[in-house]
């Protein structure tokens, strides 16, 4: 590209989504300008950091990458800039809308990472063994990795009715078993799910559980603030769990981004794609079932969704595959060998091949008199 890039946003998953575009616009020949939420500054500014000693210690200009720390409202300078040749924005539905009209005006081009809220499909041909050993971990890390502060963390299970029966009671007893609290404490106070980056969607959360309760749904764990008593600073969650969720709640239809998860009840494997496909995010999905259940294909061929697991969580493990999603998610792809093309500016050549020349073999242009003819 031998560019300027931009990318905006990244309060969380900061280290992989500061690194994947660093590595990427590197590739190019382009430099970067990385500017991250302001409640992530110290963390941009360090492994920023991290990414310009490498250069300078390899002979390269560590100013290639420049960290910006501002205020959201300064930030439109940086997307509206002529100088930017493309935009990388992950955040939120509203930021990207302002970050698009931004970036409109000088007709930049943007890719656009807007969270999820992602189904993870559980389907009955699911041995009980298999749940207990294997699936229930799994969702447990999708739900609850960095306090559910994960873009693409699984926020929705969606489980037929077999299933449903036997995942309630076993999520139950591990998800009380959590406790929140800093887990670098001394063991007798320590914690296992770590503090959240604000509480400022604290009183949003809590409004939303108790409304689904009102609804119908059943709060089988947390569904509070918790004041850690060895990090009193903390801003910490309690693990939640709510079952009998149905799409008609206001909490079955925002991103959390939070330690909570939803159990919805499926009454047939058409009904649970139905539901994972009922809101405008299509991020990620993950799917889970015997290996030669058939309906594992229908899931993923018919679920709205960028990046589908199969019987795992998380796509984005396997970082030669490129990440993004569609709809309400955002649009155009990081990562992978689409995502390296996303930031290149493609350019048809068209010449005369070496062995045609070696033979005398040259295109000709027709002559002027002919083009009246080719046209009639």
């Amino acid at each position: 590209m031998g560019a300027i890039r931009g990318a905006c946003g990244m309060c969380e998953l900061e280290f992989h989504n500061l690194l994947s575009p660093i590595i990427s616009t590197i590739f190019t020949g382009s430099a970067l300008v990385l500017k991250s939420s302001e409640q992530t500054a110290f963390s941009l500014s360090y492994f920023a950091s991290i990414a310009q000693h490498a250069l300078h210690s390899n002979s390269h200009s560590s100013q290639l990458i420049q960290a910006l720390v501002c205020w959201p409202q300064t930030a439109a300078y940086l997307t509206s800039h002529l100088g930017i040749s493309h935009l990388l924005f992950i955040g939120s539905r509203p930021v990207a809308q302002a970050v698009a009209l931004s970036a409109s005006r000088p007709l930049t081009p943007l890719c656009l990472e807007l969270g999820g809220k992602d189904p993870a499909i559980l389907l009955d041909s699911i041995s009980p063994s298999t749940l207990e050993r294997a699936v229930i971990p799994i969702l447990l890390k999708g739900i609850f990795t960095s306090s559910g502060q994960n873009c693409i963390g699984i926020e929705r299970i969606i489980a037929t009715p077999r299933v449903y029966r036997r995942l309630v009671p076993l999520l139950a007893s591990r998800v009380r078993a959590l406790h929140p609290g800093d887990p670098l404490a001394p063991s007798s106070s320590s914690g296992n799910i770590g503090a959240m980056i604000s509480a400022s969607r604290f009183p949003t959360l809590t409004s939303l559980v108790q409304s689904a309760v009102s609804s119908g749904a059943e709060l089988l764990a947390g569904g509070l603030p918790y004041f850690c008593p060895s990090s009193p600073k903390g801003h910490y969650f309690t693990p939640t769990l709510l079952a009998n969720v149905n799409s008609s709640m206001a909490i079955a239809n925002e991103e959390l981004f939070a330690p909570i998860a939803l159990v919805f009840p499926a009454s047939s494997v058409q009904h649970a794609i139905e539901l994972a496909n009922s809101t405008p995010y299509a991020l990620g999905a993950s799917v889970f079932a015997a290996p030669s259940d058939p309906d594992i294909q229908k899931v993923v061929h018919e679920v709205r969704a960028g990046m589908v697991s199969i019987n795992d969580f998380g796509t984005y493990y396997a970082t030669g595959l490129p990440f993004g999603g569609r709809g309400g998610s955002g649009y155009g792809r990081f990562g992978g060998e689409e995502g390296l093309r996303g930031i290149c500016n493609l350019k048809a050549v068209c010449k005369d091949s070496d062995w045609a020349r070696r033979l005398g073999i040259r295109t000709k242009i027709p002559a002027s008199d002919c083009y009246f003819l080719l046209l009639n």
